[in-house]
């Protein structure tokens, strides 16, 4: 096979960059190691910035997301027994999230694959990338009991933080940040109203919660704890006897609860490697970087690391301007590390942390006392929740 770009991982990262390239005249196929219901049955975030919905748009692929998405202009911080609101809309200049599923943004991405015929090739195994540096690179996969070798100008590595692509760049060739934070997430999906049409992030004595949505019939629910448990340690009842004892009371009085559906514990982590090129080889999403899900930045950054490589790769291809690839990694690290640092501020100020003071508490009491009573640092928060510009 012969194609000018390869895609690793079918994911929501290389689905949208095929996609995109597609639609330019610009010959690709995406590998994926597992089947199409797999990768559709991975429960995920969902709030969406302006800049990934204009993506999703330039993609052909945002008529459902405008039909089912929910626009949110604000969300809610609940702190010290209270619940204060923070008006995207106002402190934003009119912007706003859509909250959306991520397995349903993949779905979108998959019949428009489908409708344009685009090669996505599911449950390919032993895949194996070759002469990255050269002017020739090449991947190879088995499908049953042949080896398949996909000739290729660039291979883009989007197949997450366990897949092959960063795996096959030389240890000495990059450089690794990483922040484990000593907590997960405990998530439950439940087929029940919401309780804000509005999310609610939670600062309580006894750990963070957060309360979601997917639609008007469907809630998504977490609270934080202890590494070392396991979801089979929590029953529906136990945890939504801890979620209500975290909400305030106007929230938890509000609260209906149902069968979980889905129930996962996530643990959370930062992590970020440079740079996100290796000759031919471009990182995208969490091959390259991971986020804690505070403040929903992981997809939405891999949203802009396509952004950036899809408009250097039309440039390349269309103008023989190589800039753009040259630029890719710096122009993509330099918003990733603004995600980070917002990420890092949002889990740290909203979480509970067994090595907490009485001084670190008083802080972070004090620092949400002053969010809320400055527009200067809520136009901050606001800036970075809706995502900064491309």
């Amino acid at each position: 096979m012969k194609v000018q770009v390869c895609i690793i991982g079918g994911g929501p990262s290389g689905l949208l960059l095929s996609q995109l390239l597609h639609l330019q005249g610009i010959d690709t196929v995406v590998l994926e190691k597992q089947s199409r219901d797999y990768v559709l049955g991975r429960i995920r975030a969902g709030v969406i910035e302006q800049g990934f919905a204009r993506l999703m748009h330039e993609a052909g692929c945002g008529e459902r997301m405008d039909r089912e998405g929910e626009i949110h202009e604000g969300f809610h911080i609940a702190h010290g027994g209270i619940l204060d609101r923070v008006d995207l809309s106002k402190y934003s200049g009119g912007n706003s999230v859509l909250v959306y599923g991520q397995t349903e943004v993949t779905r979108d991405l998959y019949d428009a694959r489908d409708r344009m015929k685009g090669a996505v090739v599911h449950q390919a195994e032993d895949v194996a990338l070759f002469d990255l540096t050269s002017d020739a690179p090449y991947v190879t996969y088995r499908d049953g009991g042949r080896t398949v070798r996909v000739d290729c100008d660039y291979v883009v590595g989007a197949d997450g933080f366990h897949g092959v692509s960063r795996g096959s760049i030389p240890k000495g060739a990059l450089r690794e940040y990483e922040k484990v934070f000593p907590f997960g997430w405990l998530g439950v999906l439940s087929r029940t109203k919401p309780v804000s049409p509005e999310l609610i992030y939670t600062r309580h004595a006894r750990g963070f919660a957060l309360c979601s949505l997917r639609s008007q019939v469907l809630s998504r629910y977490y609270i934080q704890v202890p590494l070392t448990d396991k979801v089979e340690d929590w029953s529906d009842d136990a945890f939504w006897a801890e979620l209500k004892h975290r909400l305030p009371a106007e929230a938890s009085d509000r609260l209906l609860t149902g069968p979980s559906i889905e129930k996962s514990i996530a643990p959370l982590r930062s992590y970020v490697v440079e740079p996100m090129r290796h000759g031919n080889l471009f990182l995208v999403g969490d091959a390259a970087h991971i986020f804690p899900p505070t403040g929903a930045r992981g997809l939405n950054t891999a949203a802009s690391d396509v952004h950036y490589l899809y408009h250097a790769m039309v440039a390349h291809y269309r103008k023989g301007d190589g800039s753009g690839l040259d630029c890719y990694s710096q122009k993509a690290l330099t918003r990733v590390w603004k995600a980070q640092r917002f990420s890092w501020w949002m889990t740290t100020l909203l979480h509970r942390f067994s090595e907490d003071t009485p001084y670190d508490d008083k802080l972070k009491e004090t620092e949400l006392a002053y969010l809320f009573s400055s527009e200067a640092a809520l136009r901050v928060l606001a800036e970075n929740y809706v995502g900064l510009p491309y």
